[in-house]
This record gives C-alpha cells, sequence and structure tokens, in this order.
C-alpha cells in the first residue's frame, strides 16, 4: 500500500479516495463532545487516515436539527472550495461502519501550534483574514484556536464546522482582530465571484442545497450579500461572540 498523504494528488483524487474507500476505524479521538473516529482509507493500492464523524454520533443540540451536523462538516468543504481558499480539508459524506457521515482528511499536524501561536509566529496573515470572512459566511459558531492546525505541509487548516450555517445569527470567534476594516481587494473579487457561482447555480450551489436546509441557504446568500456590499469585515454584534474555552 502507498501512503496518500505523502503521494502528490489533487483535491480531486483525494475526495475519489475518501469517497469509495474501505474505512477501517483505529479508534476514537479524544477531546471531542461528538463520535469522532481516526479510519484508515484505503482504496486501489493507497492508504490514509481520515477522520470520521457518524451522524449516529452526533450529540443533540437544542438549537440544530438532529442530525446535520455531518452534513454542514461537508458544506464547510464546499463553501471554502468554491472560493478557492483551500482552508478545509477535502471532505465527503458518505456511508460507513457506523452510517451515513463525514469523513474527512486527516491533516498530520504540529501538536503544539494552533491559531492563536500561528498569529505569533507569522506568516500566515492572508490565511488567517481568509479564515475570518470565511467563518462570517458560514456563521461559524465555535471557531476555537485549537479549530485550526498547522500542518507537516506549513498551511493552516480549518476543521470542525458542525455548528455552521445556522439561520440566526451566532458567529463566535477567537478572530475578531479584523472587525470593521476593509476587505482586501482579492478576497472581495473571490466573494462576488462566488455571488456568480451562486447566481449561476454551479455544482457548489447545487451541492450546498443537497446539504442545507433552503432557508439556511437563503440566510448564507444574506450574508455574502451583505459582505460585498458593505466591502468590509462586520462588527460583533449583542451577545456572546467569542467561544469558550478560546483553545
Amino acid at each position: 500500500m502507498t501512503d496518500f498523504q505523502s503521494t502528490e494528488l489533487d483535491a480531486a483524487d483525494v475526495l475519489a479516495l475518501l469517497a469509495n474507500g474501505d474505512l477501517d476505524v483505529q479508534g476514537m479521538l479524544p477531546w471531542s463532545s461528538n463520535y469522532t473516529l481516526l479510519t484508515a482509507v484505503r482504496c486501489d493500492g493507497l492508504e490514509g487516515l481520515a477522520v470520521y464523524k457518524p451522524r449516529r454520533g452526533e450529540r443533540p443540540l437544542w438549537d440544530f436539527p438532529r442530525g446535520t451536523l455531518c452534513q454542514r462538516e461537508v458544506a464547510a468543504y464546499v463553501l471554502s472550495d468554491a472560493l478557492g481558499w483551500g482552508l478545509v480539508p477535502p471532505t465527503v459524506l458518505r456511508d460507513g461502519p457506523y452510517g451515513v457521515g463525514s469523513v474527512q482528511l486527516f491533516i498530520d499536524a504540529d501538536q503544539e501550534a494552533h491559531l492563536l501561536t500561528m498569529q505569533k509566529e507569522g506568516g500566515f496573515d492572508q490565511t488567517i483574514e481568509r479564515l475570518a470572512v470565511f467563518d462570517v459566511l458560514a456563521n461559524n459558531a465555535d471557531r476555537k484556536s485549537g479549530h485550526c492546525l498547522k500542518g507537516n505541509d506549513g498551511r493552516l487548516w480549518a476543521i470542525d464546522h458542525g455548528i455552521c450555517f445556522h439561520v440566526e445569527s451566532k458567529l463566535r470567534t477567537v478572530l475578531w482582530d479584523y472587525a470593521g476594516q476593509p476587505l482586501a481587494r482579492d478576497m472581495l473579487n473571490d466573494l462576488r465571484e462566488l455571488r456568480e457561482q451562486f447566481d449561476a447555480k454551479d455544482a457548489a450551489f447545487t451541492m450546498l442545497e443537497s446539504l442545507l436546509a433552503a432557508d439556511e441557504m437563503r440566510v448564507l446568500r444574506r450574508r455574502l450579500d451583505r459582505l460585498v456590499a458593505t466591502g468590509k469585515h462586520p462588527d460583533p454584534g449583542p451577545g456572546r461572540n467569542v467561544p469558550w474555552p478560546p483553545v
């Protein structure tokens, strides 16, 4: 077997492996509120690791429809990919040993690093600002610093998007550094292009429609339109705006 995580594969190849490979659960990952399983995935002589979050292992939440967290994980990847920002590891929705769930590429990462340490280290400024915009679009209710990994590939990867895309404003993040500041020109252009994709009802829009409720799609579009219209990062609203614990 060849380790596909050390092989030069494009995103489409990785998605095909995650979607079609045989899943072999290795064990449960610690510190997760829902069942989060480290899983070997094998297909056509390739082998690697993925994170499998089965729907049946989701802890019920009073404010999110039951059984939808795995779909939101996939929707976050689709949104990141449609923007061309590559923030979220490749993720698919599929059947597995414990039923339907999200399967996401496992990221080999520096265990001592997280978003705040990467801010201090420097060199991630553009990616972090994109992440701030992405979380506004996705209405991320839980952007902890520990939900960002410094991959051994040197990239910042954002994970844990199960409680995103709610119709009510729920943005809670450690990333308020940009509040009120103008959006970078290239990011604003990417948002305009995303709006054009949505207007054309392209493949990404169709995929998001299959993962999110109709009212969630309407409010996602509203958040997109507001970012384009204002051209700036939003300020915090009333209520709790920072997750706890922050890391």
